[in-house]
């Protein structure tokens, strides 16, 4: 059985009166994508901030590599790279000269640091922009060298945090793509997103956070089929109107919730349901699979969040 690379028991973290994360427990197995996910506030960022060691555990244990996780252990942080919610970049330095700089605070000899720096640039599709300024980069640019400063130490484990906020789709599916590749060469990674697309393209495992705790953990199939079903039936209607759509129905396999101006049918098997619903001639009516979106939405509610 493989060791645990990341463990955690009863972990809190408290900001005063404020509990950010609440008892957790959890274990990540090494070369993995595991992902918490939830709303703005759920608790996603502390918990990364406590595994990458920048933020003290109030409460419980951590452990990284075997090791505690405690703000002052160096080691854990020299084999360990962060994307962060923010860029970091040195404006009045070139690209190169960023990846330089960043390589020297991990002790990287300078002809070590320039060969990986070429190797990461061709990795991350950067290598005609060595010698731009940050400036003259654009946010997906700025993205990708990002990444590419993650890993100038050839970390073992990645911390990404909300990666790909605020891109493009075009920019956002190129990062993916990396960030599947550097998996696939054994490097464990931890992401936190409120991306469910982004959850299911890049995640082995993920834990749903809500403030503070974790609701359910699981593979995204696991939670789909667990929570939801195989598909779903959205039907826009006023609330008066589910009753007899219910009754006729009832003998088929489904569940039902009503949230805004639709209601939701999660099926096992929706080929007879949505047969019925189409019988009925309602007005608007959209057949799907069903996806770690209506998990996440399920546990965490479907309004909105303040």
């Amino acid at each position: 059985m493989t060791d645990d690379l990341i463990k955690a028991d009863k972990l809190v973290k408290k900001y005063g009166d404020l509990t950010a994360v609440d008892g957790i427990s959890f274990a990540i197995e090494p070369g993995i994508c595991f992902g918490f996910l939830g709303p703005n506030g759920a608790g996603k960022t502390t918990t990364v901030k406590m595994i990458h060691c920048v933020s003290p555990v109030t409460s419980g244990t951590l452990t990284v590599f075997g090791l505690p996780a405690n703000v002052d252990n160096r080691k854990i942080k020299s084999i360990t790279g962060v994307i962060p919610q923010e860029n970091y970049l040195d404006e009045d330095l070139t690209v190169d000269q960023n990846l330089l700089l960043f390589a020297d605070v991990f002790g990287i000899k300078k002809a070590e640091a320039k060969k990986r720096i070429a190797e990461l640039l061709s990795f991350v599709e950067l290598e005609k922009k060595a010698n731009s300024k940050i400036n003259a980069l654009s946010t997906g640019m700025k993205r990708r060298l990002t990444i590419a400063k993650a890993l100038i130490n050839q970390p073992k484990l990645i911390i990404a945090d909300e990666p790909t906020t605020g891109l493009d789709p075009q920019a956002r599916h190129l990062i993916w793509q990396r960030l599947r590749s550097v998996k696939r060469q054994g490097t464990t990674m931890v992401l936190t997103t409120q991306y469910m697309e982004e959850a299911e393209q890049l995640c082995d495992r993920v834990a749903i956070m809500y403030e503070g705790k974790i609701l359910k953990e699981g593979t995204p199939p696991e939670l789909i089929a667990e929570l939801i079903g195989n598909e779903v039936i959205e039907i826009q209607i006023p609330a008066e109107e589910d009753k007899p759509i219910i009754e006729k129905l009832s003998g088929n396999d489904f569940q039902f919730e009503r949230v805004g101006d639709s209601l939701y049918l999660y099926c096992r098997d929706g080929r007879a349901v949505i047969q019925k619903v189409m019988e009925m001639n309602l007005p608007r009516v959209i057949h799907r699979p069903a996806s770690l979106e209506d998990v996440f939405l399920k546990l965490t509610g479907r309004n909105l969040k303040e």
